[in-house]
């Protein structure tokens, strides 16, 4: 899988391309921080909305993709650049849309706080666009896996479970980490037995750019992760958010094509009576 990085200056130059779409992904309902400045041309799309099912705790069917694209003025061959506010929705939103069929996808490396950092243009501009036909795509559900999948190969060496969590919550310190001031997100405390720890900011710079394949290659090494020596690795971590910046450092950056997500992740595991904890 090719890396579907695109910098912070390859997006400049290619604002107004009416090839290149911008969606901004955000974590909260209200676009404050959007009408505050935005990248030129980006849409501005809530996570929920934009990555789950209307009713049910499942992810954006390819039907529903095809109509909010279209509605968009995005058609399948559209490149669409994607960043989160945080950095993390962002790659949530791109594995949702990967899963769900749009095959031109790619993410601003850094994100918002990076385009904000570098003093690059703002606009304050809704942008408008006429609708396009967009044929319903092929799902590509790969790249993911439920509670009962997880439960069953518990202990098998075969897989490497991977939680990237920070040090707290992997611990079972805490629910949510540290900079969130209300700890919640599940039931209980503590891990998935047998998970081992790879802290998601391992994998990205203090900008929220993403590590070079050198580093991250060496942050795994260092911890003594070796993701071709398994099967398959699955990552999670609260709600999976997080864990979407390692299935991609891992399965677009390294190219490893067996890395795959919890994504019911701590949120789940960790309220469902009978199920297994560790700590």
């Amino acid at each position: 899988m090719a890396s579907p990085l695109v910098s912070t200056a390859w997006l400049e130059e290619h604002l107004g391309d009416p090839g290149v779409r911008v969606l901004e992904i955000c974590n909260v309902a209200e676009p404050t921080s959007y009408c505050d400045g935005h990248v030129p041309g980006a849409t501005w799309l809530f996570w929920k909305s934009a990555c789950w099912h209307e009713t049910d705790r499942e992810f954006v069917t390819p039907e529903r993709l095809a109509a909010v694209f279209g509605r968009l003025g995005i058609g399948p061959d559209t490149t669409v650049v994607l960043y989160g506010e945080p950095v993390q929705y962002g790659t949530y939103a791109y594995w949702a849309f990967t899963m769900a069929g749009h095959r031109n996808l790619r993410l601003l490396d850094g994100g918002r706080k990076k385009w904000l950092a570098e003093k690059r243009p703002l606009s304050r501009t809704v942008p408008t666009a006429s609708p396009v036909d967009y044929p319903v795509p092929a799902p590509d559900r790969s790249m993911r896996v439920g509670r009962d999948e997880v439960r069953a190969h518990l202990h098998h060496g075969h897989r490497l479970l991977l939680d990237v969590r920070s040090p707290e919550e992997y611990l079972g310190k805490r629910v949510a980490e540290y900079t969130m001031a209300f700890d919640h997100g599940a039931e209980r405390t503590g891990r998935i037995p047998g998970a081992k720890h790879f802290y998601f900011r391992e994998v990205l710079n203090d900008d929220d750019s993403f590590k070079t394949p050198d580093e991250i290659r060496a942050a795994l090494s260092a911890a003594g992760f070796a993701p071709d020596k398994h099967d398959d690795v699955v990552c999670y971590c609260r709600l999976s958010h997080r864990a979407t910046l390692v299935w991609v450092a891992l399965a677009s950056i390294l190219g490893h094509g067996n890395i795959k997500i919890y994504d019911g992740s701590w949120t789940e595991w960790g309220s469902i009576v009978g199920f297994p904890v560790e700590k």
